[in-house]
């Protein structure tokens, strides 16, 4: 069993993520199946095949969350000493040198990744190319997209 760091607000997710599957979806297609149920043969019945298929993939998903919480590393970087190192959990500011760009992203969890959001996986290209450098290193990056040149202006641990 092989431990997987998530930030606190990357576990604080997963578990109202939990809450809300088996307070509120889970109640909801027990519902639906009784309802469909009532409609009489289950063979040629979509309701009934439909609220099915949702229980599956609800109680599923209720227990991969179960083992990403059991598997957790916490990794809190806020009560770490900021030497300027990016590591897991750390919000880094980059310069592309190609474009001028200036872009952000914090280094966080498979289940937390959401570029969207600036969140990158710490085991992406970037994510792997990012940590252990330190402020003000320039850093070369091989991405699916090609080669990208960065240097990064700032590590901050909030």
């Amino acid at each position: 069993m092989n431990k997987e760091p998530i930030t606190l607000n990357g576990l604080q997710k997963l578990k109202d993520e939990l809450i809300f599957l088996k307070e509120k979806k889970r109640p909801e297609i027990v519902a639906a199946i009784a309802e469909a149920r009532s409609h009489g043969d289950l063979k040629e019945n979509a309701e009934y095949h439909a609220a099915k298929e949702e229980q599956s993939y609800n109680e599923s998903r209720i227990t991969e969350i179960n083992d990403i919480i059991g598997r957790a590393n916490i990794i809190d970087v806020t009560k770490l000493n900021n030497d300027g190192k990016v590591i897991f959990g750390s919000t880094v500011y980059l310069e592309n040198l190609d474009t001028k760009e200036k872009i952000s992203y914090k280094i966080v969890g498979k289940d937390e990744a959401d570029l969207k959001q600036k969140l990158i996986y710490f085991q992406s290209p970037i994510g792997k190319g990012l940590i252990g450098k330190s402020k003000n290193e320039l850093v070369e990056i091989t991405t699916p997209a090609g080669i990208k040149n960065f240097e990064i202006k700032d590590v901050k641990y909030i």
